[in-house]
């Protein structure tokens, strides 16, 4: 609320400062000014900067066939209309999408000036360039929300480290209560809210170290995905197999040690020994502890997965900073 609320402030103001310089320079249509800075601000820099640039282009095309248009039909309803025809198609052909209503108002006043002589451009152009200009002006003070970013990752980790500690109670007790899957559903909310920040703060900034949070985030997704095999394998375990007790407090261990620092090499070290421990076990005595051990295997060949993926996403950013 209090970010939208920002937002509509930042483009009222672009919008009044844009019709108020248009009003010092004299130019017919002033009003329009302001149109054009609404119409030209985006959520982020780099979204507004890319429309400026499509819009400018397509305004040049706009004069062009209303050039055409005007001189051969002439400045009335038809010609207009021709107009239109013409470039909403070619709106539609180069995606200007965002460009066909804001630059069809401009030249709409052609109609007025009755021709487009150099005053009359220059009108038009001066229109465009002021709403443009504020627009991409008030964008330039958008900036990275470094600590919201921070908390939303730090929220995500919370809840993967929940799951992970929940995890580690339901390998030792098949009858663990509310063991539902429901904490998948709030990981995928702040997961999705952490994402859509991430490309904020990515689209606001110009270098290339932004790009990390929504790396982070992509891995945090990854991870998700594996846990969320780890816990359907684990719902099918219907009793508590001899192996069970040592791979549950690994997991406990993984859910306190979870973090964003950590680089995982001491807990891919303590699973191989585990794993080695676990083939060693004694072969299972009926058909129910085999499945159920076949299935601690799987958990297990899933937590190397997820552990894997952080230690490749920490690898693959030493060399970055390198």
């Amino acid at each position: 609320m209090i970010k939208n609320m920002i937002f509509a402030a930042k483009v009222s103001v672009a919008a009044v400062v844009a019709i108020a310089i248009a009003k010092v320079l004299n130019l017919d249509f002033a009003i329009s000014a302001g149109i054009v800075a609404i119409l030209s601000v985006a959520f982020t820099k780099k979204e507004t900067i890319k429309t400026g640039m499509n819009r400018l282009i397509a305004f040049i095309v706009a004069l062009f066939v209303a050039f055409l248009c005007f001189y051969t039909i002439g400045f009335d309803t038809v010609g207009f209309c021709i107009y239109m025809v013409i470039f909403i198609f070619l709106c539609k052909v180069f995606d200007w999408h965002s460009a066909m209503a804001m630059d069809s108002v401009l030249i709409s006043h052609f109609l007025t000036f009755e021709n487009m002589g150099f005053e009359a451009l220059k009108n038009e152009i001066l229109l465009f360039v002021i709403g443009v200009g504020m627009g991409v002006i008030v964008n330039l003070t958008l900036h990275k929300n470094a600590g919201y970013m921070d908390r939303l990752k730090a929220e995500t980790d919370e809840k993967i480290k929940y799951a992970l500690h929940r995890m580690s109670l339901r390998i030792m007790d098949v009858d663990l209560p509310d063991y539902d899957g429901s904490c998948f559903e709030k990981m995928d909310e702040s997961i999705r809210e952490a994402a859509d920040i991430a490309r904020e703060n990515y689209m606001n900034q110009f270098s290339k170290g932004d790009v990390e949070d929504m790396e982070y985030i992509a891995m945090r997704r990854r991870q998700r995905y594996i846990l969320f095999e780890m816990y359907k394998n684990l719902k099918e375990i219907m009793s508590v197999p001899s192996t069970a007790k040592s791979l549950s407090k690994y997991f406990e261990k993984v859910s306190e040690e979870y973090s964003r620092e950590n680089t995982v090499k001491d807990l891919l070290e303590e699973y191989e020994n585990l794993y080695s421990e676990m083939k060693k076990a004694p072969l299972p005595t009926d058909r129910t502890e085999f499945e159920n051990r076949a299935r601690l295997f799987v958990i297990m060949e899933k937590m190397r997965e997820f552990l894997y993926i952080k230690k490749d996403y920490v690898e693959s950013h030493k060399k970055d900073r390198s």
